[in-house]
């Protein structure tokens, strides 16, 4: 059998910076001879294809989506069995109103298949333009997440591609349907530059220009079609700049000066049937408060406030309509929706889960009196629920079908609560097949934790080949998330970032202390911040865990901070701390998985890495898979996979995704020893 591979290590406080040299055969070498390993380790190719065909069967390979209606047409897509990707059709309209398709007068918009050829394909933009005659779409086909440019004419279906290079990949139309503006990226790969580009000419016009490294650029279309809005943020701060849709020569105009902290959104709509700007703020309480403004004055002195902050309730975001504001609130480490039509009584939509997901997926034609809310659970699967805007009634235009034998109430769905060692209570959601609650079961715990973002209940049809063996899923919602509103998040980023572990790890012991699991069959995992999370929580208590999966990983956080040259380094400061600064540099040294990595023993682990991710570098896994072979004092599994054709979020194609759940599943059984046989 293949022994695991022996990096070299090098003189000076990083040994294993050599792997950093991208390209080299050195690495080449070593990062195929770690793929050979984990072949060799992972050698049961039966049970990966039995995994692989059991979840396959489980997903409606053929299917529709749901028709979604704008102007003259219904736009939707299509998968087809045996096809990575959904194709992008459209059809004319029913005068009646309704959804149902015109097969005979389709039109096929886009076949990623046919333009992947076999390889990697990832799809950023997709714009209709608003005479409806024009698709904008741009391709990343490295996963580095640079992207080419194309318009599509749909009459004749002549495609050009655009003469610009190094794009973000956005592509917004004002409304005479002839001007595009795109983003740039810079060196550092931070869309830092917008343009503005009429179709048929030679070049495009610079537009504006961040110089602030820490500030992102991007550019949308206000709800009312009306306006442009060009968004500048960084971790803490935006600023807003609107232009008329009608006049896209025209300058953008500032709504508010950026104030270090002062974050704000801004959308176009009605209210009592007025034209008027919507912007939410959080200059008045950080849980964020709602604004309007006149569009004849719409800068910050004159914005009037219409909801109030309220320390208790995240206002996290506003969906428009003609004919009712939407606001998306977070309340108790849940999502809520609540709905003020305009001139009747507000209600919230409420939903009977202990724990799930539900947003605004689509708020259709500005006019429309409907909009689309996406709704799903652990143990149910996505349903697209239409509520009408007046009312508040609800009917499931769409769930997602689970092929085979498949009941919801068949698996139970938890919320728990654990108890961090600052006291703090700490969210936990839980799902399981009824019969396998009451005794100690194999348990995979997964956590994020990063960028307030907020990792809400999803339903997977690959987790039931976990589930029906008997195994719990859960998911530690750690401060530095956003469930529990922004100070959930500010008490887990910077100087509290160890809050992080230290609530990932407390959950972990509840789950032991309730008797779901014990620490010899307790799993973890999470990816990219999560990554981090994972690494610094195995340095700090490896005993507690069996198994470790770590998805494209940020484990290198120091060195990757110290280097401005590296992507998007100085817009993470605000995340992390700028190490340049000494309190930070000690802070970040203190819980960085990599520097942290010593003599003791630790679970197995599986590490994944893309070659061409541009956010979390290859080499982090590597050198930090390297130093945990030098300094580890057991036998257990250690792993790495570099996927050398894909970038941060991994292979593209649905087929290809269920195999790399597949091989992380294998591993899964192995270190636990679970049977191969399902339910």
């Amino acid at each position: 059998m293949t022994t695991a591979p022996i990096a070299r290590k090098a003189a000076g406080a990083d040994p294993y910076h050599w792997l950093e040299a991208r390209d080299s055969d050195e690495v080449l070498e070593h990062l195929r001879a770690e793929n050979a390993y984990l072949e060799s380790q992972l050698d049961d190719l039966p049970l990966r294809e039995q995994l692989f065909q059991e979840i396959k069967a489980r997903i409606r390979e053929t299917d529709l989506s749901l028709p979604t209606p704008w102007g003259d047409y219904l736009y939707y897509q299509r998968t087809t069995a045996g096809d990575e990707y959904p194709r992008h059709y459209r059809c004319p309209r029913p005068a009646d109103g309704s959804l149902t398709l015109d097969e005979n007068a389709e039109q096929l918009l886009l076949d990623p298949n046919e333009m992947a050829a076999g390889g990697f394909l990832s799809l950023g933009a997709f714009s209709i333009s608003p005479d409806q005659q024009r698709l904008a779409y741009s391709l990343d086909t490295s996963g580095e997440e640079t992207y080419r440019l194309f318009v599509k004419e749909l009459a004749s279906g002549a495609i050009s591609e655009l003469p610009f290079e190094d794009c973000d990949g956005s592509m917004t139309w004002a409304n005479d349907s002839q001007t595009l503006f795109y983003g740039e990226l810079d060196d550092t790969h931070r869309p830092a530059t917008l343009h503005r580009f009429r179709l048929g000419a030679a070049r495009s016009t610079q537009v504006f220009h961040e110089a602030d490294e820490r500030f992102f650029l991007s550019c949308y279309r206000s709800s009312s079609e009306r306006h442009l809005v060009l968004l500048l943020g960084s971790k803490t701060t935006t600023e807003s700049w609107i232009l008329d849709a009608d006049t896209p020569e025209q300058a953008f105009q500032c709504l508010a000066a950026r104030e270090e902290g002062h974050e704000y959104y801004a959308d176009h709509g009605k209210l009592d049937g007025q034209w008027t700007w919507l912007i939410r703020s959080n200059q008045s309480g950080i849980n964020f408060a709602l604004y309007s403004a006149a569009p004849e004055r719409p800068r910050r002195p004159d914005w009037q406030e219409l909801v109030a902050h309220d320390e208790h309730v995240m206002l996290e975001g506003v969906s428009l309509a003609e004919s009712a504001l939407v606001l998306s609130l977070r309340e108790g480490g849940l999502p809520v929706i609540d709905v003020r039509p305009q001139g009747l009584a507000g209600y919230r939509v409420s939903l009977p889960d202990a724990a799930y997901s539900l947003y605004v997926q689509d708020s259709l034609e500005f006019a429309s009196p409907v909009i689309r809310l996406r709704y799903e659970a652990l143990n149910r699967p996505a349903q697209v629920r239409e509520l009408n805007l007046a009312d508040g009634t609800q009917r499931v235009l769409k769930e997602t079908p689970v092929l085979g034998d498949f009941a919801a109430d068949d698996y139970q769905n938890q919320r728990l609560w654990a108890t961090a060692p600052d006291g703090t209570q700490v969210p936990i959601s839980l799902v399981a097949r009824r019969d396998a609650l009451g005794q100690a079961a194999p348990l995979y715990l997964y956590g994020y934790g990063a960028y307030g973002e907020s990792l809400d209940p999803w339903f997977s049809h690959a987790r039931l080949s976990l589930l029906d063996r008997g195994v719990v899923f859960a998911i530690a919602h750690v401060r530095g998330g956003g469930e529990l509103g922004e100070a959930w998040y500010r008490a887990g980023k910077l100087a509290h970032k160890q809050n992080s572990f230290s609530d990932f790890i407390a959950c972990a012991e509840h789950l032991i202390a309730k008797g779901f699991t014990s620490a010899s069959q307790l799993v973890i995992s999470g990816g990219s911040a999560g990554g981090l999370l994972i690494g610094a929580t195995l340095n700090q208590r490896p005993e507690l865990f069996a198994a470790a999966i770590a998805e494209v990983p940020f484990v290198d956080v120091l060195n990757t901070m110290l280097n401005p040259e590296l992507p998007l380094t100085v817009t993470e400061y605000d995340e992390w701390g700028d190490p340049n600064q000494p309190q930070a540099h000690a802070r970040i040294k203190g819980y960085a998985p990599y520097e942290n990595v010593r003599a003791q023993r630790y679970p197995a682990i599986l590490a994944v890495a893309g070659y061409n991710d541009s956010r979390v570098q290859y080499w982090e896994a590597a050198k930090w898979v390297a130093r945990l072979r030098e300094l580890k004092t057991d036998d257990n599994l250690l792993l790495l996979k570099t996927d050398l054709e894909a970038g941060h979020g991994g292979m593209s194609g649905r087929y290809q995704a269920i195999r790399d759940v597949a091989l992380e599943y294998a591993f899964v059984f192995k270190v636990l020893g679970l049977r191969a046989a399902g339910r």
